[in-house]
């Protein structure tokens, strides 16, 4: 039922991370900057959050990978990502952007469909409003701030096509999670429903797969396999969670103490 091939990768890549340690440079938003950074360390990573324009492309050049968040946005942080994200490119640093709240606002929907069209993205993490905004087919897709509207299912097949014409790898998070470049489509059937109860958490799962494709040459690869991590984890977390603030830090603690055997035995993936 389950793909061995994908969960052997996922299992494979948590230990490229742990054993390299990746530099993952983020452009992130205020919310979640401190939760973020923690993230990557549990799972290995090596975090850096710096959008000063007169740093960043000396900084990518260091990382492994260059996450692209505009969850909290402004005109100097766009052009700083706008920067970063041209020295990665020259640079062969996988970019991956987290559209948060694309469709609610003109500024975010523009700044999202800017940066796809000015540089070269390896993987676009979303929920399914928030990708549905970024087709040029559905201009007055909306989004409820920066919660989704619509569920994975009603866009899975906009987002094969919109992965096509893009020629990126779209990461569509929900209930079951969704990853297609327009020809391969994978699902993810990790996670748990306490997930949506905390702030931050799919801009968590941006990160995690900015660390996997740091080792990871595959972007479809890299964004399965590190949703799937991040999903398991968020099953063990909220095994032992009362509630969203217990769960919130429960999650730390389970990314960092997954074994790569227990991700190995736990990923639910289907090709």
């Amino acid at each position: 039922m389950y793909n061995q091939d994908m969960t052997n990768k996922a299992a494979a890549n948590l230990r490229l991370v742990r054993e390299r340690k990746p530099l993952v440079h983020n452009i992130t938003n205020y919310v979640v900057m401190n939760y973020t950074a923690n993230a990557l360390l549990a799972c290995g990573a090596a975090p850096v959050m710096a959008h000063a324009a007169e740093e960043v492309e000396e900084m990518v050049s260091l990382a492994g990978a260059l996450v692209l968040n505009i969850g909290t946005l402004s005109i100097p942080w766009i052009e700083a990502m706008i920067k970063a994200g041209k020295r990665a490119n020259a640079l062969h640093v996988p970019v991956i952007l987290d559209p948060v709240g694309a469709g609610a606002t003109a500024l975010r929907t523009d700044s999202a469909k800017r940066l796809i069209e000015e540089l070269s993205i390896q993987v676009i993490r979303g929920n399914a409003s928030e990708v549905l905004s970024l087709s040029r087919e559905r201009p007055g897709s909306r989004t409820k701030g920066v919660d989704s509207v619509h569920t994975v299912d009603q866009v899975a097949q906009m987002a094969v096509a919109l992965a096509g014409e893009l020629k990126t790898v779209l990461a569509v998070t929900g209930v079951v999670d969704l990853i297609t470049d327009g020809k391969q489509t994978c699902r993810v059937m990790n996670g748990h429903e306490m997930m949506s109860h905390v702030t931050g958490t799919g801009c968590t799962a941006t990160a995690i797969i900015g660390a996997f494709l740091a080792v990871e040459p595959h972007p479809l690869t890299a964004a399965t396999t590190g949703l799937a991590y991040f999903g398991l984890a968020g099953e063990k977390a909220a095994a032992k969670a009362s509630g969203p603030g217990t769960f919130q830090i429960a999650l730390l603690d389970a990314l960092y103490e997954m074994k790569e055997e227990e991700l190995k035995a736990g990923a639910r993936i289907q090709l």
